[in-house]
């Protein structure tokens, strides 16, 4: 299908159904690659949570693909229980567009979903970003429960989507980049995503503390490129934990942005794509 007008806020969802029986909603945008860029996004995230900016931005030199979990948005199924479950359908997906190898772009409980997908296909990955995100059994990983019940009822009582909470600092310029990237993923008015529901948040933060207490994996093993990439103040995955990420693995590099939390990928979205270009290119 041809993209070369369409921007992530028009470019059409698009179905595959898997051998495990699972139908995928995805959006592909930028020309066909023989290794495109998976994107992983955060939890009860579906199609529309994507920063438009970014899809826009890297789709410029790179086919990159979104797609939604199973049981979120237009994907079918039941939630998967676990991150290992989340894996194996992400692996599902790509086997069924037909990709033997790609590169990934992923995003905190994306991140933890693409370290599991690594284990069970060592040789699927080439080059790897890891943004807001931590390694199983990482320090504070369990917490992101409480933490976000807590920003939803914030949200609830300011009239605000919780990721205004959850993504940014309080100070002034994290409140004017969550502004702006609230905005950003409402610019698409036709065929928009079905929203994740209350038993999808549920079920994958239980995922997530569950996973959060296991021990941890052998990253020492992974010798491909990895770009690992926080804010300096980030509450839901703890930001010492990129730094655990980034030590752990053998070809890592590693960029904290001052003043942000865990949405900085978001909030520094401009110079964020220029470091995920030269990554992919390099």
């Amino acid at each position: 299908m041809a993209t070369q007008n369409l921007t992530y806020a028009t470019v059409p969802t698009q179905f595959i159904t898997a051998a495990n029986g699972i139908k995928f909603a995805y959006r592909r945008l930028g020309a066909k690659k023989n290794i495109p860029v998976i994107y992983f996004n955060h939890l009860t995230s579906n199609l529309d949570n994507c920063d438009p900016r970014i899809m826009d931005s890297m789709a410029a030199q790179y086919e990159i693909i979104s797609f939604d979990y199973r049981g979120v948005g237009e994907t079918s199924g039941e939630d998967a229980k676990s991150i290992q479950e989340m894996a194996k359908d992400s692996l599902a997906f790509i086997q069924a567009l037909g990709y033997e190898k790609i590169d990934i772009m992923a995003f905190s409980m994306g991140g933890f979903i693409a370290q599991e997908l690594m284990e069970i296909a060592p040789n699927l990955v080439r080059k790897i970003i890891l943004a807001g995100t931590g390694p199983r059994g990482g320090k504070g990983i369990s917490d992101v429960v409480k933490l976000t019940y807590w920003d939803i009822f914030k949200g609830y009582l300011n009239f605000v989507d919780p990721k205004f909470f959850l993504f940014f600092n309080s100070s002034s310029s994290g409140k004017s980049a969550a502004r702006e990237f609230l905005k950003r993923i409402k610019e698409r008015t036709e065929n928009r995503d079905i929203p994740a529901r209350l038993k999808t948040l549920q079920i994958q933060l239980k995922a997530i503390a569950t996973w959060g207490h296991e021990e941890p994996a052998d990253l020492s093993k992974f010798t491909l490129p990895v770009l690992v990439i926080n804010g300096d103040n980030d509450r839901m995955v703890p930001t010492p934990n990129s730094y655990d990420l980034a030590n752990r693995l053998p070809n890592a590099q590693l960029h904290i942005y001052e003043n942000a939390a865990h949405g900085a990928i978001f909030q520094h979205h401009d110079d964020f794509v220029k470091r995920a270009l030269i990554f992919f290119a390099s």
